[in-house]
């Protein structure tokens, strides 16, 4: 799947033009329209003042988000770039969805959300619902202040988390056709510690070299498009061990396929995709499953 046109979703202290560079690169592949959104959500427009929703208080916002977003697109019309803008207000989900379905874009780009943990507790995450709602992948961007020169090359170097699931398959497709953004993979899969309970080292070993046979596999598909891909096989508690293969492995961003798991399990009970999206250091790129669920 080509990377033609994505969402840059901003509230612009969350996610500013620095970070939409860094994604330009890109270009390399297929980009090349970005389409800028801006959610204004009423109950940030009442509680601005105190005194309930107040119409010249959303004029005021719209008037900002106007001038920024002229200034940036200027700046990608010089590039060779199409630009599209979405400035509403509403609900961040429904009106981010409703853009991605209206412009048909491949990539969805958002900063991570700094939300209290009760207000994530009864709201959902932005991004997990993002997902379950839309086929397209989440572009979650984080600065990473300890490796400066990360900033501007988040796709350069991935580590892609597998779990054979249909969705971590397709995160696979969807960085092959990266030729000459994506430098390297490093393609993990990490074996829960329940699975090698066995009697026999023999019988342990054997588990892990099929695994590795696995990786390798998906390896060499990327191998013959020209992507270098390592595979790795970690142990223990999924979350951590996925943590601790992108630093071990220098990475740049994590990639993984997100279930298609009821949305009230994932609330309550959580998720690897929504622990690495919203409380990991790295970016993360969730692909969700082929088929998305019908919006209500």
């Amino acid at each position: 799947m080509d990377i033609k046109k994505l969402l840059f979703v901003t509230k612009f202290n969350d996610l500013c033009f620095d970070a939409l560079q860094s994604i330009l690169t890109l270009r390399k592949a297929s980009l090349n329209h970005v389409v800028f959104v801006n959610v204004i959500q009423r109950e940030k427009v009442a509680m601005h003042r105190g005194l309930g929703y107040q119409k010249i208080e959303e004029i005021r916002l719209r008037e900002t988000a106007n001038i920024r977003f002229i200034d940036w697109a200027e700046n990608l019309f010089e590039q060779g770039l199409e630009v599209g803008v979405y400035i509403v207000v509403g609900n961040l989900v429904t009106q981010v969805f409703e853009a991605t379905r209206k412009e048909g874009a491949d990539l969805i780009v958002i900063g991570r959300s700094q939300k209290h943990f009760l207000d994530q507790l009864y709201s959902g995450s932005n991004i997990i619902e993002l997902i379950r709602r839309t086929a397209v992948p989440v572009f979650v961007y984080k600065p990473m202040p300890d490796k400066i020169d990360f900033l501007d090359k988040p796709f350069q170097r991935p580590l892609l988390a597998i779990d054979w699931s249909a969705a971590s398959l397709r995160a696979e497709e969807y960085l092959r056709p990266l030729t000459g953004v994506v430098q390297q993979v490093h393609v993990i899969h990490v074996v829960q510690e329940k699975d090698l309970k066995s009697d026999s080292a023999m019988s342990i070993q054997k588990f892990r070299k099929d695994t590795r046979k696995k990786l390798e596999r998906i390896c060499d598909q990327m191998a013959g498009v020209g992507i270098d891909a390592r595979a790795h096989v970690y142990i223990g508690e999924t979350v951590k061990e996925i943590e601790r293969a992108a630093r071990e492995c220098q990475a740049t961003m994590i990639v993984m396929g997100s279930s298609s798991k009821a949305n009230w399990v994932q609330r309550w009970l959580g998720s690897v995709p929504q622990a690495i999206a919203e409380k990991s250091d790295f970016p993360a790129l969730i692909v969700p499953p082929v088929m998305a669920p019908e919006t209500k």
